[in-house]
């Protein structure tokens, strides 16, 4: 038996294991409970959020059997004689449940004439057939269609809930993650519960302990060493534009994603600043980064001579803008380094 990926493994099955969607699980589990159940949705959000997974557990809840429950690939189902497909077989009864329900994926890829083909049955279906649309781009969605629905809109995780998930998952895997292992990995997840949670399986496949560092998370994922984090860091601190400069060219020398790098510096000046003028908030830092990145950082926070500032973050945040459209990957940091330390030598 092939072995079934960790992102289906730990699928949530109820709307109380649904993660950071409060904004969505809540009316859907109050309209079923109403009895009100609405005969269309439209479900919004990037990839891997757990669209699909609420329509199912929606089904479920509905009392939806697997017989009358029809999961359909927009993207690869989109012209108007699949919707016409579609629409004739709404008409008849479900087999063995209340209602019908159909879950269309990636719904902004149907044409336009299978819209208009659509819009008729998604106005006036048959009372027994609800209807979910998924989508990672609400705005391919035409009005007419969205004015026929229910929107729910996901939100993306944060890094700490997303890093909370997948220690959790590791943990149920009888693995143990540190804390700047597994924030690492949410980072790489970009705000997807699934990408996340393949990186983490990526990373225990190659796993030869039960006990995770952040070092193993950079060898199996390709990910910016911490040290050369620091090691931009502490130049910035010394104000030495060089030693700044030959930092970011080592980054890219070893290949390694510039965007990803930058977001470990700017988390890195953040919590940095933060331990200077938060101390109240310095335990919680200290339990999230792990004791020895805290101890690093706070050495650059506590040192009286240190040119970590406001302006360092800000330069550094500007250049998370210029990056996307870079053809240098390198250049938005180097231009950084120089804004940042404008007499540095």
């Amino acid at each position: 038996m092939a072995h079934q990926s960790l992102y289906r493994t730990y699928r949530p099955s109820t709307f109380a294991e649904v993660v950071g969607q409060p904004q969505v699980t809540g009316p859907l589990s109050e309209a079923i409970a109403a009895k009100k159940v609405g005969h269309a949705y439209l479900f919004a959000g990037s990839r891997g959020l757990g669209k699909t997974s609420v329509a199912r557990i929606f089904a479920k809840e509905l009392g939806v059997s697997e017989k009358d429950l029809y999961e359909i690939d927009a993207a690869s189902n989109n012209s108007v004689e699949d919707i016409r497909s579609l629409t004739e077989g709404v008409y008849t009864l479900p087999f063995e449940s209340p209602y019908k329900l159909y879950i269309l994926d990636e719904v902004h890829m149907l044409s336009k004439a299978a819209w208009n083909a659509f819009l008729k049955t998604l106005e006036e279906p048959p009372s027994h057939a609800v209807f979910i649309l998924a989508t990672t781009d609400l705005e391919k969605v035409p009005e007419t269609v969205q004015s026929r629905c229910q929107v729910f809109e996901f939100k993306k995780p944060t890094i700490k809930v997303l890093a909370e998930v997948v220690t959790s998952v590791a943990k149920k895997e009888g693995y143990t993650l540190a804390p700047d292992a597994s924030e690492l990995i949410a980072m790489l997840g970009e705000g997807s519960y699934r990408d996340a949670t393949s990186i983490l399986q990526k990373v225990l496949a190659g796993a030869e302990g039960k006990k995770l560092a952040r070092a193993e998370v950079e060898s199996a994922t390709g990910a910016p060493r911490l040290e050369r984090v620091h090691e931009l860091v502490a130049a910035l601190a010394e104000a030495s534009r060089g030693k700044a400069l030959t930092a970011i060219s080592h980054v890219s020398k070893d290949g390694a994603d510039m965007k990803l790098f930058l977001t470990l510096v700017l988390a890195a000046l953040r919590t940095t600043l933060l331990i200077r003028y938060a101390p109240d908030l310095r335990k919680e830092l200290e339990q999230e980064l792990g004791a020895d990145e805290y101890t690093v950082l706070k050495g650059y926070a506590d040192e009286a001579s240190s040119k970590l500032t406001h302006a360092v973050l800000l330069a550094f945040l500007t250049a998370s803008d210029r990056i996307r459209f870079a053809p240098i990957p390198e250049l938005p940091l180097e231009l950084a380094v120089l804004d940042a330390i404008p007499d540095g030598r």
